[in-house]
């Protein structure tokens, strides 16, 4: 590990002229590096994300984990808090909506002066999508899906995608019924850029420290697969 030279939640500005936060960690490094932004669930960016992403930066790579709910209820909520949920619907709104987000925050990493310009998504249950939106038309190189939900809606969309996808999820998730392990795993037969990992015994949530479903060697195990591919990404090409 490199280690982190800094983290702070900065202030990053939107197509619309107004800003939105995005917590960020910069490794200790002396070449160029790669970049990973994380999509959070609908708690959003909260001590769980922060740690993952502390957990990645330490590996040397640049980590961002923007707002994507800044323009009705910004900020973490607890997983007590109904109003999690019901910022993040109508769902595929918003999500087109977080797009532009995700968009803007790889933008201002084009400005960090470590960054080697290529970037992956991980997306966190809400934030699984844009695993696959990311590559697909908003700039990303990689993209990385936790406990991903209501997943079927965005299978289309790995149409023409080329760039390395990796989908994880625990056999117990109730958000990825059978039928979603199996579109994936068929999809992941035919696409050489596509991963689909099912571990035993993991439910929805499997990698956050405050939710009941967490998941130690689940968590571990998709750390470690991030890591593989952003290690990929490390050429310095800027």
């Amino acid at each position: 590990m490199d280690g982190i030279l800094a983290k702070a939640t900065i202030k990053i500005p939107s197509k619309s002229g107004r800003e939105f936060d995005c917590y960020l960690v910069t490794p200790r490094a002396e070449v160029l590096v790669p970049a990973v932004v994380i999509a959070s669930a609908v708690h959003g960016v909260d001590g769980d994300i922060r740690g993952i992403a502390d957990k990645l930066a330490a590996y040397g790579v640049i980590v961002a984990a923007p707002d994507l709910f800044w323009r009705s209820i910004p900020g973490p909520l607890s997983r007590s808090d109904q109003r999690a949920a019901q910022r993040s619907q109508p769902r595929p709104e918003q999500i087109r909506v977080g797009e532009d987000d995700m968009a803007d925050t790889l933008r201002h990493l084009r400005t960090l002066p470590q960054f080697n310009g290529r970037a992956a998504v991980m997306g966190f249950c809400y934030g699984g999508p844009y695993a696959i939106l990311g590559p697909k038309r908003l700039g990303y190189v990689a993209g990385i899906c936790c406990h991903g939900s209501q997943m079927l809606d965005y299978r289309e969309e790995l149409v023409g995608v080329r760039e390395p996808v990796c989908f994880i999820w625990g056999d117990k998730d109730d958000r990825a019924p059978v039928e979603v392990l199996d579109a994936y795993r068929d999809l992941a037969t035919c696409m050489e850029n596509v991963e689909v990992h099912v571990f035993p015994g993991g439910f929805h949530g499997y990698m956050m420290h405050a939710s009941p479903s967490y998941h130690r060697a689940g968590h571990d195990f998709s750390i470690e697969c991030a890591r593989g591919i952003l290690e990929g990404l490390a050429s310095a090409i800027r």
